[in-house]
């Protein structure tokens, strides 16, 4: 028989039982659809973690107190690790072979009003005016602050788009001034909008000259230092490395001590997130499988159904010339169409609800086309080892016997 031939005959067979051939696909549609669902979501997740989140180069690396808590010791090994001031700023700037830039960020929650309007718990950091580079923040409107402006204690900020949406609904933010905790501010330029993951806002956030923060907040602040090492991504461990000997050095740590402060890198920003992403994946693979095991078993088993029901008709194709290994692709071609059918609602359904998680909640989501023919290609598959069994049982039908069936 022609692969034209046995298309129209599958299409046929299965459009004979609608009902019947959807409902044998509630398996293969409910692990396509969890499988798109919930991958987008993820994948959403890993490529804000790698650009928004945490927006670092490859090349820049945070030195600080706390560095990445994943346990309790983690904790318990930062609270006894002394604050990060800005004497030990000026040593690393003098004593730093191997940086090529090095910034400053202290960091404090307080409220932002703006005649009557008020957003409290703003997140306000103090950073260096290098920090635009470091952390590479985008400006939408005016302009980030200058080292002079930071030198001379300049009372700027520039605020994220949460804060003009709350204070400057139909105003240009640029020129007018805040009150900080009171303190008045003028407003010199806008970030671009970063959105919110997990419920967590990044636009809730203004940035202010660091020397003008410790001027207005109080000196004594913990200071994280970021530094972009000389010699690009090669150039990081040997980075790291001094910075490890100067503030051992300046905490006087005995050799056999721990390290007196932590590093964090976009690298081991998302190696934690992949971790914990990992955990996700697992349970969806576990039950995507169970929905596939279900579906295979389900198309097989009508699949079984579909041979009794059409023995005379097999017998008479077999009696006719038809060979058997054209029974065998007949029935195949029939399990994999029906998977295959299963498979484009499923990713139909998926991508509705990746599409609804993305508009509705804070949860970013990717759908890439990879993902799209994952899951089709998974439910084509299933079609045919689900088939594989009554294909070959209703090839293996001797014509007579098939012809006298009742």
């Amino acid at each position: 028989m022609l692969t034209g031939e046995l298309l129209a005959v599958s299409l046929r067979a299965i459009g004979a039982h609608k009902l019947r051939s959807f409902l044998t696909l509630l398996g293969v549609i409910i692990a396509v659809m969890t499988i798109v669902a919930v991958v987008s979501v993820i994948s959403g997740l890993n490529y804000y973690v790698a650009t928004k989140l945490f927006s670092l180069s490859p090349d820049v690396y945070a030195v600080s107190r706390w560095g990445i808590i994943t346990s309790r010791d983690d904790f318990l090994a930062a609270l006894k690790r002394k604050r990060i001031q800005k004497s030990d700023l000026d040593q690393v700037e003098r004593l730093s072979k191997t940086a090529l830039m090095i910034g400053a960020q202290s960091g404090i929650d307080r409220p932002v009003k703006f005649g009557a309007r008020r957003v409290p718990d703003v997140s306000i950091n103090g950073v260096t005016a290098n920090m635009a580079d470091l952390r590479n923040l985008d400006i939408d409107l005016g302009r980030f602050f200058t080292e002079t402006e930071d030198t001379h204690r300049t009372f700027v900020a520039v605020i994220g788009s949460e804060i003009r949406d709350e204070l400057f609904p139909r105003l240009d933010p640029i020129g007018r001034t805040v009150q900080i905790g009171g303190i008045p501010f003028r407003v010199i330029g806008l970030l671009v909008k970063q959105g919110s993951v997990l419920g967590q806002s990044q636009d809730n956030v203004v940035y202010i000259p660091r020397d003008t923060f410790s001027k207005a907040f109080g000196a004594n602040r913990n200071i994280s230092i970021f530094v972009k090492a000389r010699g690009g991504v090669p150039g990081v461990p040997a980075s790291q490395d001094e910075m490890r000997v100067i503030f051992r050095a300046l905490r006087k740590t005995p050799p056999n001590g721990p390290d007196p402060v932590s590093f964090v890198t976009s690298e081991a920003i998302q190696a934690v997130w992949r971790s914990i992403s990992a955990g996700a994946f697992a349970l969806l693979v576990f039950i995507s499988a169970i929905s596939l095991v279900v579906g295979a078993i389900v198309i097989a088993n009508i699949m079984l159904v579909s041979v009794i029901e059409r023995t005379k008709e097999i017998g008479l194709r077999l009696a006719l010339g038809a060979r058997k290994k054209d029974i065998r692709r007949q029935f195949l071609l029939e399990a994999a169409l029906l998977a295959l059918g299963g498979g484009i609602l499923g990713v139909f359904f998926g991508w509705v609800i990746a599409y609804s998680v993305d508009a509705f909640t804070p949860l970013p989501t990717r759908v890439p086309v990879s993902l799209i023919v994952t899951g089709l290609s998974l439910a084509t598959l299933t079609g045919l080892v689900a088939g594989a069994f009554p294909a070959i049982k209703a090839a293996r039908l001797a014509p007579i016997e098939a012809l006298r069936y009742e």
